[in-house]
């Protein structure tokens, strides 16, 4: 072999070794469907019911790893760390569209119901909030919240605007989240926007309270609620057998779903 080949092999080789190390094509897809996760390397964001769901695949020899971020889990899928990524099915959608290298698989992982998270030892105030619930649901508060962000037809044509004259006497109401989780909360310039954020306000409009928003890892919003740092949380969180053991929920306020995101 001559110099000049050989220093062609050592470039083209030196370059597929730096694709294949930084997430390029080198790292091909292998899961097609929910049937192929058994033995994978699944992303979840901590916390989330895709991590809850998903650890049932760890006794099929399947190995997760978790992220606090579901950027995090997203960008581990791009570089080849991990062979797909379980997350509801919005943020999937919001991710997707930023990095068209990946898509997510038509076969739905799991269909649940999201509702805001209330300490045990304050019954009352989960009523008030159901109460305010079910009055936004009737007039059509919380569809127009959902389809201002959801939606090619409505996206952006209906936000929410607090009504005029609002008595705020109640005083403060504290909402935890975690403002990774586009369209539901993220942050639009230093704001803390979305629909649950939306919904968090309606709900203290009509409760006659001030909304105030704090980020946190979502991991940490049942402990926030259980101690009194916040008064309640939404984060897109579905109501699960082991989260009940540990905090009360409101009724849910929408459908969702969990997905699978793999490359293209």
């Amino acid at each position: 072999m001559n110099l000049r080949k050989l220093m062609t092999t050592s470039i083209v080789t030196l370059s597929m070794f730096a694709l294949t190390a930084c997430g390029g094509s080198a790292a091909q897809n292998t899961v097609f469907g929910v049937d192929d996760l058994p033995g994978k390397a699944i992303g979840v964001q901590l916390g989330t019911t895709g991590d809850i769901y998903a650890s049932d695949y760890e006794a099929e020899g399947s190995s997760l790893q978790r992220f606090s971020k579901g950027g995090d889990a997203v960008l581990a899928l791009k570089k080849g760390t991990v062979d797909c990524v379980i997350i509801d099915e919005q943020p999937a959608k919001a991710f997707v569209e930023k990095n068209p290298e990946l898509t997510i698989l038509e076969e739905d992982f799991a269909v649940e119901e999201y509702a805001i998270c209330v300490s045990k030892e304050k019954p009352d105030l989960t009523e008030a909030i159901n109460g305010a619930l079910e009055e936004l649901k009737a007039d059509g508060t919380i569809d127009s919240i959902i389809s201002n962000y959801i939606g090619d037809d409505t996206k952006g044509k209906s936000p929410y605007t607090s009504p005029e004259g609002v008595d705020r006497s109640n005083g403060t109401l504290t909402m935890a989240t975690n403002a990774q989780f586009e369209p539901y909360e993220f942050y639009e310039a230093s704001e803390i926007v979305g629909i649950d954020a939306d919904i968090a306000q309606a709900i203290c409009d009509k409760l006659g309270y001030e909304l105030v928003i704090d980020d946190m890892e979502f991991d940490s919003i049942i402990a926030a609620v259980q101690s009194g740092k916040a008064d309640f949380g939404a984060a897109g969180m579905t109501v699960t057998e082991d989260r009940l053991k540990s905090i009360d929920f409101t009724n849910p306020y929408t459908t969702a779903k969990q997905v699978i995101i793999v490359r293209k």
